[in-house]
């Protein structure tokens, strides 16, 4: 097939701001990728335009082997599952999980008058139950926790199994317990055969899921770095997106970074660390009182 997401020169502008800036980027079959770059950096514009909700100001953008701007972006939805807060928030807190889940087989968030076969509600029964929420079936979705709604979601995503998978920062908001069980269901589900390609959006290293094969680094709307996960999650490349001296780790899988001994970087109300520091406004000698 066709690669799943071709950007070629793609930008995107808001009045003087360039949020995306020329960006090229290829997602072919078999890989799995994840984004990161600090607020700002891109990586969300990146993902709307991916999963068909936004268009490029410049540039040409193709998804599952369509260009955008000259295919029906409703009907190539069909083909891609979308987590992300900004959908989670458009979920009817009254709406029943079960049909949360299900009505994105029509690229609803709640439903209406629609009717659905016997096979949708079986197969949402089963992408509950692949997220292990099966329990939570019946209940009210604005009932539900944060760790709860993430994995909802997730399970919504998979409805109309699709061919590309996208997930905007699906462990935020998570405590530690909710991000690692988050985590390996992901791995699981990037491991098992006939799994979408997916793209997953995050901030931190630690929640890079086992198992994904590419990274990109952004910073500035633009992708400073992109290939091989362990090519592209290493010290220099790291720092450079963040703007921060920053040392990779990686083990059993998973990446974390670690600051340097200064990881405070200079502004408006930040004065430096040394003896006697405390925090309040800063005195015509530079220092904190």
């Amino acid at each position: 097939m066709a690669e799943a997401i071709a950007f070629e020169q793609v930008s995107v502008r808001r009045g003087p701001k360039m949020i995306l800036d020329r960006v090229d980027w290829q997602v072919a079959e078999g890989q799995q990728w994840v984004i990161l770059g600090p607020n700002g950096a891109g990586k969300t514009t990146a993902v709307q335009i991916a999963a068909t909700r936004l268009h490029p100001t410049s540039g040409v953008a193709r998804v599952l082997g369509e260009r955008l701007g000259r295919v029906d972006v409703f009907e190539l939805r069909g083909r891609i599952g979308l987590a992300s807060s900004a959908l989670a928030g458009r979920i009817p807190g009254s709406e029943i999980v079960r049909n949360a889940v299900m009505t994105a087989a029509y690229g609803l968030t709640g439903r209406w008058r629609e009717t659905y076969a016997v096979e949708d509600l079986e197969r949402a029964n089963q992408m509950l139950s692949l997220f292990g929420v099966i329990g939570l079936a019946d209940r009210s979705f604005g009932t539900l926790s944060e760790g709860e709604k993430k994995r909802v979601q997730l399970a919504r995503s998979m409805m109309s199994d699709p061919e590309l998978l996208l997930l905007d920062e699906p462990a935020a908001g998570l405590d530690l317990g909710g991000r690692e069980r988050l985590l390996h269901q992901l791995t699981t589900l990037a491991t098992m055969p006939g799994a979408p390609l997916m793209v997953l959006v995050t901030h931190h290293l630690e929640e890079v899921p086992a198992g994904f094969t590419h990274a990109a680094l952004m910073r500035g709307g633009q992708i400073t770095a992109q290939g091989p996960i362990s090519q592209v999650l290493t010290s220099r490349a790291v720092s450079q997106a963040f703007g921060l001296d920053v040392t990779v780790r990686h083990e059993a899988g998973r990446y974390w970074a670690t600051a340097g001994a200064s990881p405070f970087l200079p502004d408006a109300g930040y004065h430096g660390l040394d003896n006697g520091w405390r925090f309040g406004p800063a005195s015509s000698t530079g220092r904190l009182e």
